[in-house]
């Protein structure tokens, strides 16, 4: 239940001008052929006033599109305290962004599933320094190898090793590392609309890329098909896809979030339109404790 994006296409020798082409017009019924090699980025579709799309991670080649619909708009927060967390206080607007991308960009990876014809592509966090990361569930739902690239480019092997399709997130257990830096998770008392946000990820598959933005609503619900998303919180921040199971972090260099999905315009366009949606620290720690337990990954020593 996914469509498929052509990797960025690279500047002709000669040609000054960096771009992206436009993903092809998807034909009937909505099917997006993949080529031999080719990374792509799935999404599923949601019809509505605008398009919900999934945004990143895995799927077969000639996936196809399935409509969703982004239900109710209501404004309260949703404030679960299935986690006990130390609250995080507003920051002010004179917080040094450029000190947050600093601490926090070690801790943000990229997540590919290499297939026999296609790459799929997504964004993941580390929460252990043995190199465990947590990503969304639909960036590793395809067939094929997993390997995980770090901020600094060092691409090691990895295996998924718990997954929890109701929430769309997945534990992901890279090989051979020690001594990375997890994130840290704020809770969702904390978060208010009107604070400021960084978008972390690689949308499009342009990696250690971070966008800013505002949280623009809370407790959004989005139905996928199979299940429904709740209690999310929506960001103006520029999210695309590659950006899925990425983190939403606040001014105080705490994750709030896991990017999970976007609006888009139409069925033919596929870029940000300031309207993102990531799934709440609240139910990523729940849902992190419960993987952890749950998983074959094994605890750091």
């Amino acid at each position: 239940m996914s469509d498929l994006m052509t990797r960025p296409t690279r500047p002709e020798p000669g040609d000054d001008h960096d771009f992206v082409s436009p993903p092809p017009p998807p034909s009937p019924p909505y099917a997006s052929q993949a080529q031999p090699n080719d990374r792509h980025w799935p999404r599923r579709l949601a019809g509505s006033a605008a398009i919900l799309a999934l945004i990143g991670g895995g799927g077969t080649a000639g996936g196809v599109f399935a409509d969703h619909y982004l239900i109710g708009h209501p404004s309260a927060a949703s404030t679960s305290s299935a986690v006990a967390t130390t609250p995080i206080s507003t920051a002010t607007g004179t917080t040094d962004l450029a000190a947050i991308v600093k601490n926090v960009q070690p801790s943000i990876v990229t997540v590919t599933v290499d297939g026999d014809n296609q790459t799929s592509l997504g964004s993941g966090v580390v929460v252990r320094s043995d190199g465990l990361i947590l990503t969304n569930n639909h960036v590793i739902d395809s067939q094929g190898t997993v390997s995980v690239r770090l901020s600094s480019g060092r691409t090691v092997p990895a295996k998924v090793v718990a997954t929890d399709t109701t929430h769309d997130l997945a534990l992901v257990q890279a090989t051979g590392l020690t001594g990375l830096t997890p994130v840290t998770f704020g809770t969702n008392s904390s978060v208010a609309v009107g604070d400021t946000v960084l978008a972390f990820g690689a949308p499009l598959g342009l990696e250690n890329t971070v966008t800013s933005g505002i949280v623009s609503a809370l407790d959004r619900s989005v139905d996928t098909g199979s299940e429904k998303l709740t209690g999310l919180f929506q960001t103006d921040a520029a999210i695309n896809e590659g950006n899925s199971g990425g983190a939403l972090v606040d001014s105080s260099g705490h994750v709030i979030g896991i990017n999970v999905a976007i609006a888009t315009a139409s069925e033919q366009s596929s870029g940000s339109i300031g309207v993102g949606f990531a799934i709440p620290a609240d139910t990523v720690t729940s849902v992190l404790k419960t993987l952890l337990t749950s998983s074959a990954a094994p605890a750091s020593s």
